[in-house]
């Protein structure tokens, strides 16, 4: 089951996402017509976990961890499916990553990894845009734009062995599965839970395959993972934003 939030005229609704429609309790919204896909929860914060699959340790020429390395982006960060990318007028080198991700479901911390999926509502996906000219993680992810979230929670995923594919302007830049992960994503959320409490809405993200290239203004993204969905957006000039 998918679960979408509509941004409508009215304000936000929420409901079951079916071709194209929001079933919300109030009545049935159709995506176009009566507003826009926007992000599918509103976390307290984004943990995402980097270096966890072997292609990008190779790529970036980093150690493998010993355990799950993470950083936290900023609900300022979030924007939805085909909201625009601002490109920083501060940085040259703008990167991307298709990364599956998992939302939590109830206020939960100390998770025993069995226990995992008693806690989760869904999965999602994340595009962790990254400055990489920037000194420090926090500069180089934690900036406006930099967390495109969505398109919806899906209820029924399996996170293991699922594929996933990233397109930019019709080019495959990525494609590999989440068996591929070195820490796999309920021990990832094992992990975290014994540092931080977590919150309802709050996303977990397990990390990207290699991303060969950078993205520019003008280019298009979209990035699927099967039997979650597809994520699109878009980059522009920080001019461009209306």
């Amino acid at each position: 089951m998918k679960h979408a939030r509509l941004q409508t005229p009215a304000g936000i609704v929420s409901g079951r996402y079916h071709n194209d429609t929001v079933n919300a309790p109030d009545g049935t919204y159709t995506v176009g017509r009566d507003g826009q896909l926007a992000v599918p929860c509103i976390p307290s914060a984004l943990y995402c976990v980097g270096r966890n699959f072997t292609a990008t340790l190779d790529q970036m020429d980093y150690d493998r961890p010993s355990v799950p390395d993470f950083f936290i982006k900023p609900p300022a960060a979030l924007i939805g499916p085909a909201q625009p990318i601002r490109y920083p007028k501060w940085s040259d080198k703008l990167t991307y990553a298709g990364e599956l991700a998992a939302v939590i479901d109830t206020r939960c911390r100390d998770i025993e990894q069995s226990s995992v999926p008693n806690i989760i509502r869904g999965y999602t996906i994340l595009n962790d845009i990254d400055a990489l000219d920037q000194e420090g993680r926090t500069a180089r992810k934690a900036f406006d734009t930099s967390a495109p979230l969505g398109p919806w929670i899906e209820t029924d995923a399996d996170p293991y062995d699922m594929s996933m594919e990233t397109i930019i302007n019709g080019e495959t830049r990525q494609s590999a599965t989440t068996k591929q992960m070195i820490f796999d994503p309920y021990e990832i959320v094992s992990f975290l839970s014994r540092r931080f409490t977590l919150q309802p809405g709050d996303v977990i993200s397990f990390g990207s395959p290699a991303n060969p290239g950078t993205i520019e203004p003008g280019d298009n993204i979209t990035i699927t993972y099967d039997g979650v969905g597809t994520l699109e957006n878009h980059v522009i000039e920080p001019a461009d934003v209306s």
